[in-house]
């Protein structure tokens, strides 16, 4: 439990990003046809256009993998005190959260754009406290 009590914040943040990048991984997984079917029409007048499902498969897989390292980096601090999957987590959660970014800003939907920044911020601490 001592690296428990060391670790709290690191792990708290883990299991956030745990929560939001499974979540949203497996709702694109679950509902494919209608995450694809709702980003066509977000991208229809974007150079992105005939991308969307290659797009999508892109961040179901980073979202997923990202939450899948989350859940190592936590059993890794609890049981070895160590963080080297967690700082994996983190790094692949931010970089997952950047392509989110850029496609928000091509469909010029700045409101989500901006909704992103709080997990951001969430994100980049966490790679702040495990480098």
């Amino acid at each position: 439990m001592e690296n428990v009590s060391n670790y709290i914040t690191e792990i708290l943040i883990l299991i956030f990003l745990i929560v939001t990048f499974l979540q949203s991984g497996l709702d694109k997984l679950f509902d494919w046809k209608g995450n694809t079917g709702w980003l066509k029409d977000h991208f229809g007048k974007t150079f992105l256009k005939d991308a969307v499902p290659l797009m999508v498969g892109i961040i179901l897989i980073t979202e997923v993998l990202t939450g899948i390292l989350g859940i190592i980096g936590v059993l890794e601090i609890i049981f070895y005190g160590t963080t080297e999957w967690a700082l994996c987590a983190t790094i692949l959660g931010a970089l997952t959260l950047i392509m989110l970014l850029f496609g928000q800003r091509v469909a010029k939907d700045y409101a989500g754009a901006f909704t992103l920044t709080g997990y951001f911020i969430i994100n980049i601490f966490g790679v702040y406290l495990l480098s």
